[in-house]
C-alpha cells in the first residue's frame, strides 16, 4: 500500500510549529470522573502483566503492551506482511504522513543536527540534557559516556553506532539511579513485539516526500519486514529513561519529560517516524514505567535511587546550558506533542480512567499526597477523550504527566494536604500551577509552603491550619470562604487578590501582604473577621499615601482587629498603623 502524491499533498492541514514540534492546538479539557476505580481490560492490568511483553506473546490478548496500544486498530488493520495492512481511517492515516512531509519541508540545519544525534546516540545519554545545568555533573557522576558527540563529515555515506555506555556505570556515584534507568529499559520494555504485530510502515515507505535526513540514510534497513514504525522504539526508550531519572530527581520532572518529548519529535524531524508512532511510544513507556516502578522486586532500588540522587545532586550547581529553563515553552511544546493536533474522532466527554498503579509516577514529585490523591491529580489533569491512538481502556494514553506535576486540575471533593518542611524538597515547598475547578475545597496543614499560581475557580472553602499558603494569582483561592486558623496566608500578586467569600483569621494566623503600589489590594467579596498578625511588606520603594486602602470587604459590623502589625520595606522614619471601618482597612502613615 502506497500513498499517491495527490492523496497526501492534497490534504488541507493546518500545522503550528513550535521549537521543532509539529501539531495543532492544545488538547481540550477532560471530563473528571466520579471515582478513581481502575478499569480492567481483557488482557489484565499492565502493572500485573507487563512481563508478557516478549516476542513469545504476539497478540493484544496475550501481551498487555500490545493491548494497550491496540487503539491503533481503529485506524489500521495489520496485515501478515509489512505491506499488506488495511487502512480503516484513510483520512487520518494520510494526515499522519502529511505531517511528516510538512516538517521535512521546513526542518532547519540545527533541527537536522539534533535529529541525527538523537537517532545515533543512546537515548538515556541524550535524555540527561533534561537535567539542565546539572547535565555535565550528572553525566560525570553517573559515569555516562558516548562516542557520538557531533555529526561526522561522512555521515551521509557511513553508519555510526554509539560505543558509549548509555545510562552510565552502575558502580558510579549515581549507580543506583543508573540501575533504575536500566531496570525501566530492561527485559520487558522492547517495542519489537508491538512493531511486529502492527506491521505499520515507516513514513518514507509511504511516500518519498517523507524524506529521511541525509545523514541518516545509511541507517535505513534494507529489509522493511523487520523495520516497523508503530510504536517508536526511540520514543519509548526516551520516556522510560526520563521517567526513571525524574523519579530519582523530581526537581527536574517536567524538564526531563520535555526532553523525552523532544527526542520523540526529533524522530519525526528525522523522517524516521510518524506522529502516531511517537504517540504510541509515549503511551507504551508510560505504562511500562508505572508497572516496573510498582513491581515489589524494584521497591528497594527505586528508594535507593531517589535517596542517592538527592544526596549527590542536591547542592551541586552545574554550568551546562539549560535548554529547558522556560516553563511556558516546555508546557506548550509538551502539550502539543501529546496529540499532534489530530482531531477527536470518538466521544469527547468520556471521563478519565486512571490505570491501576499509575499513581507511582507522581510518588516523588508529589510526595506529600496520598496514593488516592495522586490518582485524583491524574484524573483531573488527563486529556479529553476521543483522540486517536490514545483511547486504551485502562487510560494510559490520556495521562498528562506534565500537567499532573502541577498539582490538581480540579477538587471534585475536599482535599487535605499536609506538608512537612523538615523532610525537604517538595515536602517543604511546592507550586500548583493548574487552573483548579470543582466543588471541593482545600485544607492546608503542616509546616511546608504551598503556592497556588492558577486562576482558580473551585467553589469549596479554603482552610489554612499551619504552614504557608501563598496566592500567586488574583483568584488563587477560588470562589469560596477562606479561613486562616494558624498559618501564614500570603500573596504575591500585582494588583488585586480576591477572596470569593468570607475571610476569617484567628489569633494564631498571619496575613502577609506584599505591596508595591496603590493598586495592590486585598478584596474580600464577603465579610471579614481580623485577628492574629498582619505583615506588610512594602517593595519597589513604594511609600503609601495617608489613608491608602489595603483591604476592602463587604459591610462587616464586627470585623475585629489584628493583634499585631509587622512592617518591612519602608524608609527609616516611616511607620504605618491600620485604621478599620466596616468595609475596609486603611493605613495611617506617619513620618518623623
Amino acid at each position: 500500500m502506497k500513498l499517491s502524491k495527490s492523496s497526501v499533498i492534497g490534504l488541507s492541514i493546518t500545522l503550528s510549529v513550535f521549537s521543532g514540534s509539529i501539531g495543532g492546538s492544545y488538547a481540550s479539557a477532560a471530563t473528571v470522573p466520579s471515582s478513581i476505580t481502575s478499569v480492567k481490560p481483557e488482557w489484565g492490568y499492565v502493572v500485573d502483566t507487563y512481563k508478557t511483553n516478549t516476542k513469545d506473546h504476539s497478540t493484544p490478548a496475550s501481551n498487555s503492551i500490545i493491548g494497550t496500544l491496540s487503539g491503533f486498530d481503529k485506524l489500521w488493520t495489520p496485515g501478515q506482511t509489512w505491506d499488506s495492512g488495511t487502512m480503516l481511517n484513510e483520512k487520518l492515516l494520510n494526515q499522519n504522513i502529511q505531517k511528516v512531509i510538512n516538517i521535512a519541508n521546513k526542518r532547519t540545519p540545527e533541527q537536522e543536527q539534533r535529529a541525527y544525534l538523537d537517532d545515533r546516540r543512546n537515548q538515556s545519554y541524550s535524555i540527561m540534557e533534561g537535567m539542565g545545568k546539572l547535565t555535565d555533573v550528572y553525566r560525570k557522576d553517573a559515569g555516562a559516556t558516548t562516542t557520538i558527540t557531533e555529526v561526522p563529515a561522512d555521515a551521509t555515506t557511513q553508519k555510526y553506532d554509539d560505543g558509549g555506555n548509555d545510562a552510565g556505570d552502575p558502580n558510579s556515584k549515581l549507580g543506583s539511579v543508573v540501575s533504575l534507568v536500566k531496570k525501566l529499559r530492561g527485559d520487558y520494555s522492547s517495542s519489537n513485539p508491538s512493531k511486529a504485530y502492527f506491521n505499520y510502515k515507516r513514513p518514507f515507505r509511504w511516500s518519498p516526500e517523507a524524506s529521511v535526513i541525509p545523514t541518516l540514510v545509511p541507517q535505513i534497513k534494507s529489509d522493511p519486514s523487520t523495520d516497523g514504525g508503530y510504536p517508536s522504539g526511540h520514543t519509548n526508550a526516551a520516556y522510560l529513561s526520563a521517567i526513571a531519572m525524574a523519579y530519582a530527581y523530581p526537581e527536574r520532572y517536567q524538564e526531563l519529560l520535555t526532553r523525552a518529548s523532544e527526542l520523540g519529535n526529533d524522530r519525526i524531524v528525522a523522517g524516521m517516524h510518524s506522529p502516531f508512532d511517537v504517540m504510541g511510544g509515549r503511551v507504551m513507556a508510560t505504562a511500562l514505567s508505572a508497572a516496573i516502578l510498582n513491581d515489589p522486586d524494584n521497591k528497594q532500588l527505586k528508594q535507593e535511587a531517589y535517596a542517592q540522587a538527592q544526596k549527590v545532586l542536591k547542592d551541586q550547581q552545574g554550568t551546562a546550558t539549560d535548554r529547558f529553563s522556560n516553563y511556558q515553552a516546555n508546557k506548550q511544546a509538551y502539550t502539543e506533542r501529546l496529540t499532534y493536533g489530530f482531531p477527536q474522532i470518538t466521544a469527547t466527554n468520556e471521563a478519565v480512567s486512571v490505570p491501576k498503579g499509575a499513581e507511582v509516577l507522581l510518588e516523588t514529585r508529589l510526595p506529600y499526597l496520598t496514593d488516592a490523591q495522586r490518582r485524583w491529580v491524574l484524573a483531573t489533569t488527563g486529556l479529553a477523550s476521543g483522540y486517536p491512538v490514545l483511547n486504551d481502556p485502562e487510560g494510559w494514553g490520556r495521562l498528562n504527566l506534565f500537567a499532573a506535576a502541577d498539582g490538581f486540575g480540579a477538587f471534585p471533593n475536599d482535599v487535605t494536604v499536609t506538608m512537612d518542611a523538615a523532610k525537604g524538597g517538595f515536602n517543604s515547598k511546592d507550586t500548583w500551577r493548574n487552573l483548579i475547578s470543582g466543588k471541593g475545597g482545600l485544607t492546608k496543614k503542616g509546616s511546608g509552603t504551598l503556592q497556588l499560581a492558577g486562576k482558580n475557580s473551585y467553589t469549596g472553602a479554603t482552610h489554612l491550619q499551619a504552614g504557608t499558603l501563598q496566592g500567586q494569582n488574583g483568584y488563587a483561592f477560588g470562589r469560596g470562604n477562606v479561613s486562616n486558623e494558624g498559618g501564614v496566608l500570603s500573596e504575591k500578586v500585582n494588583g488585586w487578590l480576591v477572596i470569593g467569600g468570607d475571610y476569617k483569621q484567628a489569633s494564631k494566623g498571619t496575613l502577609e501582604l506584599n505591596i508595591s503600589s496603590k493598586n495592590d489590594l486585598l478584596k474580600i467579596n464577603g465579610t471579614a473577621m481580623y485577628g492574629g498578625k498582619l505583615k506588610l511588606n512594602f517593595t519597589n520603594g513604594y511609600i503609601p499615601a495617608n489613608g491608602s486602602k489595603i483591604i476592602i470587604s463587604a459591610p462587616t459590623a464586627k470585623h475585629g482587629q489584628f493583634a499585631a502589625v509587622q512592617v518591612t520595606g519602608l524608609p527609616e522614619g516611616y511607620s504605618v498603623k491600620p485604621i478599620y471601618s466596616n468595609t475596609s482597612v486603611k493605613l495611617q502613615v506617619m513620618s518623623k
